[in-house]
């Protein structure tokens, strides 16, 4: 394959690579299904490909689809088994983020939600919302009519629309949350984390930093998520060893959302992303296990980092 064919791929790869990520909610997974791509278009006929970007699309739509379908991804998708990887603002894997749609579809919440729709009606819902492909479009890369495309779309929609996601806060706005949370949960006062969270919170967290492997742990009330943030975050010399160290704590955006980043060094031990409704925390979700950390990390550790809200915890 000559330089210019590769050059081809190459221009669409991390527009390739955020509609993987939407449509499987790994990274890791997007990353792979983009390299079968690429090999599939190694071996394609190019002059048969008339638009190679349109080509592609498809190609990745439906490797990913095949992905999701799977017997050993359902399997590892069973329902309430399964948390998407995080990954940091800035990533070019979060792709095109210039409407409320586009910046929705990579929202932790949305990725959940999403593991609950067919193949087919999570496919339709991205290629529409996030990468504005007509209903026409659509039906040619899923290979279903048009009022299918729409029918698969707009239940899609409502199902999303149910999360009720907020996408709207900026960086600095995101900072006084992380630093309002950070500074309540060091408090020790479970009285000062509930004050932060809409009555009707949830949490939920991979369960990893424990030791423990299977069903991540949920927190349903405000009440629990506040506990449960107390304990974790109180330092003992135990919760240090297990974690490698004594590491910092910061500010980040992770999935268009606020994030507490706990670092040791230039590795990522953990992310606690905080979804906003209005000026509460209406989500928490734990991230520590290492393999759904990886991308985020090698990102963190190509950035300058803000100053750290906790030096050493």
């Amino acid at each position: 394959m000559d330089a210019a064919t590769v050059a081809r791929f190459e221009a669409s790869r991390d527009r390739l690579a955020s509609l993987a990520y939407r449509l499987l909610g790994s990274a890791a997974d997007a990353e792979d299904t983009v390299q079968d791509a690429f090999l599939r278009w190694q071996a394609a006929d190019h002059a048969s490909v008339r638009v190679p970007e349109a080509w592609l699309t498809k190609i990745v739509t439906n490797l990913a689809l095949d992905r999701l379908r799977s017997a050993k991804v359902r399997r590892e998708r069973a329902v309430g088994t399964w948390m998407p990887e995080p990954l940091l603002e800035g990533d070019p894997m979060l792709g095109p983020a210039d409407t409320v749609e586009q910046r929705e579809s990579v929202t932790m919440a949305v990725l959940t939600i999403m593991e609950r729709l067919s193949p087919v009606e999570r496919a339709a819902y991205v290629l529409r919302e996030a990468f504005s492909y007509s209903h026409a479009e659509i039906a040619g890369i899923l290979g279903i009519t048009e009022s299918g495309s729409q029918q698969h779309t707009h239940r899609a929609r409502r199902r999303v629309a149910a999360a009720g996601n907020s996408t709207g806060i900026d960086q600095v706005s995101a900072r006084h949350v992380v630093e309002a949370f950070v500074a309540a949960a060091a408090s020790g006062r479970t009285e000062r984390l509930v004050a932060l969270l809409t009555d009707d919170a949830t949490g939920v967290t991979d369960s990893a930093a424990m030791g423990l492997a299977g069903k991540p742990l949920r927190y349903p009330t405000p009440e629990r998520i506040a506990s449960a943030v107390r304990a974790g975050f109180k330092p003992s010399p135990a919760k240090r060893k297990l974690a490698g160290g004594s590491p910092s704590i910061h500010a980040a955006m992770v999935n268009g959302c606020p994030a507490v980043l706990v670092a040791l060094g230039d590795r990522v031990a953990g992310v606690t992303i905080l979804e906003v409704d209005g000026d509460k925390i209406a989500g928490v979700r734990g991230i520590t296990a290492p393999d759904r950390l990886r991308r985020l990390t090698e990102i963190w550790r190509r950035r300058e980092h803000d100053v750290p809200l906790i030096e050493s915890w």
